[in-house]
């Protein structure tokens, strides 16, 4: 982790992220993993979160200070499971919520793992299945000085058929992921208070607009 400076106090920093199955962890001041909770299930966060939030505070190191809410890309129902989660803890503590985005935490994973075997991962796409026969995609290139992967495109969509093509115009090897770990939604957010640079939009990245909506006026009755 950089150096710590005014912007980062050096407190417990709780992470919770359902942009795929449902994710919890903890970090330390010291950006130590000291708790991880997780479960595959990529339709049960309403009924996990509770139970994984409840494991993992009950180990924490001390009183959270900050929460780190993945942010997606992620189905709507799943991924305002985690983020109601996340703002409604850091309301009754009154603490900040810091908005990540979920694939920068897979690319952060995958970063580390290059930096620890020695291998350069070069430039590389964060893929996750969106299901309905399509794909969410980032495309990174490395990290910057404070420690942050480098997003060369923002999240989007495509259909299966059509990734692999707009990979290889976009020079990116695909990297896969089935889950997205809660360790790294909560180094992201660390690295982000300790550099400044908290983003200011908190909007969640919603791979599609949901299947039920209001109505948008009352329906005409006909005998």
């Amino acid at each position: 982790m950089p150096p710590r400076h005014a912007y980062y106090p050096g407190g417990v920093l709780l992470a919770i992220d359902t942009s795929i199955g449902t994710a919890v962890a903890v970090i330390d001041a010291d950006g130590v993993v000291r708790v991880e909770r997780d479960s595959a299930n990529p339709l049960g966060h309403a009924e996990a979160i509770g139970g994984l939030l409840q494991s993992a505070l009950a180990d924490a190191p001390g009183e959270i200070t900050h929460v780190a809410a993945g942010m997606g890309p992620g189905p709507f129902t799943g991924l305002r499971v985690g983020i109601a989660a996340a703002r409604a803890f850091a309301l009754g503590r009154s603490i900040p919520v810091i908005p990540v985005v979920s694939h920068d935490a897979i690319a952060l994973e995958v970063l580390l793992g290059g930096a620890l075997t020695g291998t350069e991962p070069g430039r590389f796409a964060v893929v996750t299945d969106a299901r309905r026969r399509e794909y969410a995609y980032t495309v990174f290139d490395g990290v910057d000085d404070d420690g942050l992967p480098v997003r060369a495109t923002e999240p989007a969509l495509l259909p299966r058929d059509q990734l692999e093509t707009r990979l290889d115009e976009l020079g990116a090897a695909r990297r896969d992921a089935a889950a997205v770990p809660g360790a790294l939604v909560a180094l992201i957010a660390a690295r982000l208070l300790a550099a400044g640079r908290v983003p200011e939009s908190t909007e969640p990245l919603y791979l599609r607009s949901p299947d039920v909506t209001m109505p948008h006026g009352p329906k005409r009755v006909t005998a």
